[in-house]
């Protein structure tokens, strides 16, 4: 995906005189409270337990990275890639998926919850840091990648964005990084935390 070919954004902006569109993505979504709250919200552990297993925030930066040398190495859009990364966990609760668990039962009633679905509500209409619009206002790639994420593609706030078969190859490379991301450190914590209790190998 080239920024020349982007759909833009819901809400036109002037172009940035140095940073691309997607680049301008990345960085509003690490300047937004969502990604900020990513620091306390645990992956597999609770968060009393020791600082050094990951954290969702510690896990997307993992992902961001391992994100972009694929990219690199492919050869598609590095930024677009990044900005995806950083996004794809924007929605989870604490309690790692135990409290999304919790949380669909709890709104079973009102269309149940899922992580990606809310990401999208974060982003489009939760953040609030611009006067003129609800929103970071992010690309309509972003977005879709987003959307894409989602196993609920019938729900309101993922179908507007569901055009293709499947979603573009950065976010594709995303969905593979993460997987490869907390594959391995999930078990690493694990092993850590049993080394901790003394019952590590």
């Amino acid at each position: 995906m080239r920024s020349a070919s982007s759909r833009g954004r819901k809400y036109p902006e002037k172009e940035h005189p140095y940073r691309s569109l997607y680049q301008r993505d990345r960085d509003r979504i690490v300047h937004s409270a969502a990604f900020r709250r990513l620091m306390y919200k645990t992956q597999v552990l609770v968060n009393d337990y020791s600082d050094h297993h990951r954290t969702r925030m510690t896990h997307t930066l993992e992902v961001a990275q391992i994100s972009r040398t694929l990219a690199r190495e492919l050869g598609v859009n590095e930024d677009l890639t990044e900005a995806i990364a950083l996004a794809h966990d924007l929605g989870h609760p604490p309690f790692g998926h135990a409290g999304e668990t919790a949380l669909d039962q709890c709104m079973k009633d009102h269309g149940g919850y899922e992580h990606n679905r809310h990401g999208l509500r974060l982003v489009e209409l939760l953040e609030h840091r611009y006067p003129g619009f609800r929103g970071l206002n992010l690309t309509y790639e972003l977005l879709e990648s987003m959307a894409y994420h989602s196993k609920q593609r019938e729900a309101p706030e993922v179908r507007p964005y569901i055009s293709y078969p499947q979603p573009f190859l950065e976010a594709q490379i995303v969905d593979a990084a993460d997987s490869l991301a907390y594959d391995t450190h999930d078990l690493d914590d694990a092993l850590t935390y049993l080394e901790g209790r003394g019952e590590g190998g």
